[in-house]
C-alpha cells in the first residue's frame, strides 16, 4: 500500500494524522491486546504457578493464592468477655418462642459455642498476623502480585470484550481504508469520473448499511428483551462506522481527489467501485424492497461477531506478514539458494512450495496473499523473473496450501460434513492435489521460460550455500526459542489454532534482532544484486519495501509503525468485504436460489463438470469460509445424491474455489495482490509489459498464468479419479 504524498495542511494534515498515527496506534494496541487474549490464559496459569513456587510456604500453611489480595484484618473481638456473652445469649434464648418445641440450650452448650467462635476469631487473627509478617519479610510479593493481577485484569477484559475489540478494529481500519480509497475494486480510480462514480456508489451503499443496522437496532430495542451492553455497543459501533463512511464518501463526492490522469468513461468508472459497495447496494435493495426485510444486512453482519476469533486471527496473520516485510529473513533464506543460480521459474517453484505451509496455517489463500504477496512479488522479480510473472505468482502464492495439513478451511469442511468425511481423509488426499498443482505450475512456467533449466556446479554452489547459512542461524534459533517457550513454558504446541498468536511474536523477535542486534554480530546480508538495485530505481514500491536500503532504514519502533500502518488498510478492506460476502450469502440463502439446482443430472460426468463450474463461480463471488458453509448445506447433498464421492467432491471444491479466485471478471486474489503490492506498481508492471512484449501471453501473463495452472488442475482433479478409478471411489 503506497502512502499518498498529500499536502500536509488542512484536510490533508488531518488525513495524515489519522492514517499514520491515530489509526495505526489504536490498531497496534488492539493487536497487542489480541495477542494477550490468545496467550493470556496460558501465561496467567504460569504466573500463578511461579507465584506459588516463589512465595508459597507449605510448612506454615501460606499459599500464594492467599496473598493475591492484601490481607484483611478480622473485625471480630479477639479477647471477648466470655461470661457476659454467655449470659447475653442465655437471655436471648429464654425469649425464644420455639424453645418449648426444640428445647433450650444449656449454659454449658452456649459456653462451648462462644468458645468455639472465639477460637475461630483467634485463628483469623493468627493467620492475618502471619500473612502480614510473611509479606513484610518478603517485600517482592506485592510488586509481583501487582504484575500478576494486572495481567489477569487485562486478559479478562480482553476475553470479555473480544467482540468489541474486533468491531473497534474494523471501525478504525475501515475508516482508514475509506479515507485512502483503499477498498478492493476491479480497478483503482484514476480519473475525475472514476472518483465521482466511486464516491457516489459508496455513499449509497454505506447509507443502506447504516439504515439496515439502525432498523436492526430498533427491532432489538422494541423486542421487549433486555439487551446486554455488548449487544447495544456493537450496534452503535456499526451505525457509527457506516455513518462515518457515508460522510467520508460524501466528502469525496463533493471534493474529489485530484485525478491522476485525464479522460475516463462511465464503463471504466463502474469497474473502480469497491466490491463491497456493490454488495451493499444489491443486498440492501433486495432485503428492503424485494423481501421487506430491512434489517437483513444488519443481521448477517452479525456473523462477523459470531466468528470473532477467526477474524481476529486473520488480523494477526496480516500483521505478521507486514512485519515480515521489515526483516531480512526472506532475503537471507533465498541467499541459501542463490549460489545455485537457479532459473527464476525453478526458484519460484521452490518459493511456492515453501509458501504452502504458512497458507495452510492461515486457512485461505487470499489471507496469505494479503500477508505475504508483496514480499513474494519483490523476491520473484528480483530473482530475474518477468514483472508480470512475479505478479502472477503473488496472486496464486497461497493456492497450493489450502489442501494440506493443518488448513483451517479443511477442518471447517470436516466439521460441516462430518457424516461423510474426516479431516484426516481430506488431508491425506489433499497432498496429491498439492503436488499435482505444484508440478502443473512448474510445467507451465518452464513452457514460457526464457531459459528452461539452469544450475551451478555443486563445487561452486555448496561453499556459497554454506556461507549463506551462517546469517540464517540466529533466525532459526529465534524461531526454536519462541516455539520452545510456548511448548515447555506454556505447555502449548504450534498448530493451526496457536499459530496466529505465535507467528507475530516470532516476527517481532526477528524485527528486534534485525534492528538492534544484527549489525553487532556481523550477520549483514549479502550485497544487493545489480538487478535489485535497478528495480529499486524503477519502482517506488521496491524502495519502500527494501530492508537494506540506506535511505529507507528504520529503527525497531519505525518498523513496527510502518508494518502496522500497512496492516490497517488491509484489515479494513478485507474484513469489510468478507462481512458483506456474508450478507450476499444470506441473500442467496433467503432467495432460495440454490433450490433451482437440479437434484438429478442423469450422468455423473455431467454432474462432475456442472459442479466444477458452479463451484468456480461461487469462488468468484464469496470468501472461502462463507462459501464452504453455503456449499455444505446446499450443493454437497446434490453432488452426493448424483454419485460423487464425498472426498472427491471436497477436493473439487477446494481447487474450484482457487480457480475462481484467480479468474476474471472478479479474480479476488488478483485484487488482493494489487491491494498488497499497490495500484501504482501493478499499473507500472502492465505498462512495462505492453511496451516490452508483443506476444499476447507475455502482455497479460499475470492473468493467464494462474488460469493455465489451475484450470488443468481442476480438470484433472474433477475427472481423473473417475476415469482412472483412483482410491476405490468409483468401481
Amino acid at each position: 500500500m503506497q502512502v499518498n504524498e498529500e499536502k500536509r495542511s488542512g484536510s490533508g494534515l488531518i488525513s495524515y494524522i489519522w492514517n499514520e498515527w491515530i489509526s495505526t496506534f489504536v490498531i497496534l494496541i488492539l493487536l497487542l491486546l489480541t495477542l494477550v487474549i490468545g496467550t493470556g490464559e496460558m501465561i496467567h496459569g504460569q504466573l500463578l504457578r511461579i507465584g506459588e513456587r516463589l512465595y508459597g510456604d507449605p510448612p506454615s500453611g501460606i499459599q500464594y493464592s492467599f496473598l493475591r489480595a492484601e490481607p484483611t484484618k478480622p473485625t471480630c473481638d479477639r479477647h471477648p468477655n466470655i461470661d457476659a456473652l454467655v449470659q447475653e445469649q442465655m437471655k436471648q434464648n429464654s425469649g425464644d418462642e420455639f424453645a418449648d418445641i426444640f428445647g433450650k440450650a444449656s449454659e454449658s452448650d452456649v459456653r462451648q459455642s462462644v468458645l468455639a467462635a472465639q477460637q475461630q476469631c483467634e485463628e483469623k487473627y493468627v493467620f492475618y498476623d502471619k500473612a502480614v509478617k510473611y509479606m513484610d519479610d518478603h517485600p517482592s510479593i506485592r510488586p509481583y502480585r501487582t504484575f500478576e493481577t494486572t495481567f489477569f485484569g487485562v486478559f479478562k477484559f480482553g476475553v470479555d470484550n473480544k467482540v468489541l475489540i474486533l468491531i473497534l478494529m474494523v471501525v478504525f481500519s475501515a475508516i482508514t481504508a475509506s479515507v485512502k480509497m483503499h477498498h478492493i475494486g476491479l480497478r483503482p480510480p484514476t480519473t475525475k469520473i472514476d472518483y465521482s462514480v466511486y464516491s457516489g456508489f459508496m455513499v449509497f451503499g454505506n447509507a443502506l448499511l447504516t439504515f439496515s443496522v439502525y432498523k436492526q437496532y430498533e427491532s432489538v430495542i422494541n423486542s421487549g428483551v433486555t439487551s446486554t451492553f455488548e449487544t447495544l455497543a456493537v450496534y452503535w459501533l456499526w451505525m457509527i462506522l457506516f455513518a462515518v463512511l457515508t460522510l467520508i464518501s460524501l466528502t469525496h463526492l463533493v471534493k474529489p481527489p485530484a485525478p491522476k490522469k485525464e479522460g475516463g468513461s462511465l464503463g471504466l468508472a463502474l469497474l473502480s467501485v469497491p466490491l463491497y459497495a456493490y454488495m451493499a447496494i444489491l443486498t440492501g435493495l433486495m432485503f428492503i424492497f424485494a423481501m421487506d426485510y430491512p434489517m437483513g444486512q444488519g443481521i448477517y453482519l452479525g456473523q462477523l461477531t459470531e466468528f470473532a476469533d477467526i477474524f481476529l486471527k486473520l488480523a494477526l496473520f496480516i500483521w505478521a506478514g507486514m512485519l515480515l516485510t521489515q526483516t531480512r529473513v526472506m532475503d537471507l533464506f533465498l541467499g541459501i539458494l542463490r549460489p545455485w543460480n537457479l532459473a527464476p521459474e525453478t526458484l519460484t517453484w521452490l518459493i511456492l512450495i515453501a509458501a504452502a505451509i504458512p497458507t495452510a496455517y492461515t486457512g485461505a489463500s487470499g489471507i496469505f496473499v494479503i500477508a505475504a504477496g508483496a514480499i513474494i512479488y519483490k523476491e520473484v522479480w528480483n530473482s530475474g523473473a518477468r514483472r508480470q510473472y512475479a505478479l502472477a505468482v503473488s496472486a496464486m502464492s497461497g493456492s497450493l496450501g489450502v489442501v494440506i495439513r493443518p488448513c483451517l478451511l479443511v477442518i471447517l469442511i470436516s466439521m460441516l460434513d462430518s457424516r461423510h468425511v474426516t479431516s484426516d481423509e481430506l488431508f491425506n488426499h489433499g497432498i496429491y492435489v498439492f503436488w499435482l498443482t505444484a508440478f502443473v505450475f512448474l510445467g507451465v512456467s518452464l513452457m514460457f521460460a526464457d531459459q528452461k533449466f539452469r544450475i551451478n556446479s555443486p563445487k561452486v554452489a555448496v561453499p556459497g550455500m554454506i556461507k549463506a547459512l551462517i546469517p540464517v542461524i540466529p533466525y532459526v534459533l529465534i524461531t526454536i526459542a519462541v516455539i520452545a517457550i510456548y511448548r515447555y513454558g506454556l505447555d502449548t504446541k504450534m498448530d493451526e489454532f496457536t499459530a496466529p498468536v505465535m507467528l507475530p511474536f516470532i516476527l517481532l523477535a526477528y524485527v528486534l534482532f534485525d534492528k538492534i542486534f544484527a549489525h553487532k554480530i556481523n550477520t549483514q546480508p549479502q550485497p544487493v544484486s545489480a538487478l535489485a538495485e535497478e528495480h529499486a530505481k524503477q519502482s517506488a514500491f521496491m524502495r519502500e519495501h527494501s530492508a537494506n536500503d540506506e535511505s529507507n532504514r528504520r529503527g525497531f519502533g519505525g518498523a513496527i509503525r510502518f508494518a502496522t500502518a500497512e496492516t490497517v488498510g488491509h484489515i479494513g478492506a478485507l474484513i469489510i468485504l468478507m462481512a458483506l460476502s456474508a450478507s450476499m450469502a444470506g441473500l442467496i440463502e433467503r432467495s432460495e436460489l440454490v433450490t433451482m439446482i437440479p437434484t438429478h443430472l442423469g450422468s455423473i460426468l455431467i454432474t462432475l463438470g456442472f459442479m466444477a463450474l458452479l463451484l468456480a463461480i461461487i469462488g468468484m463471488c464469496t470468501d472461502p469460509f462463507g462459501a464452504v458453509i453455503l456449499v455444505a448445506g446446499t450443493i454437497a447433498p446434490v453432488a452426493f445424491d448424483n454419485g460423487i464421492h464425498p472426498i472427491h467432491f471436497w477436493m473439487i471444491v477446494l481447487v474450484a474455489f482457487e480457480f475462481g479466485y484467480v479468474t476474471p471478471p472478479v479474480a479476488l486474489n488478483h485484487l488482493l495482490t494489487r491491494l498488497s503490492v499497490g495500484d501504482e506498481e501493478v499499473a507500472a508492471a502492465d505498462a512495462e509489459a505492453k511496451a516490452k512484449y508483443t506476444k499476447f501471453y507475455y502482455r497479460y501473463e499475470r492473468w493467464l498464468l494462474p488460469i493455465m495452472v489451475l484450470f488443468p488442475s481442476l480438470l484433472i482433479v474433477t475427472y481423473a479419479p473417475y476415469f482412472l478409478k483412483l482410491f476405490g471411489w468409483y468401481q
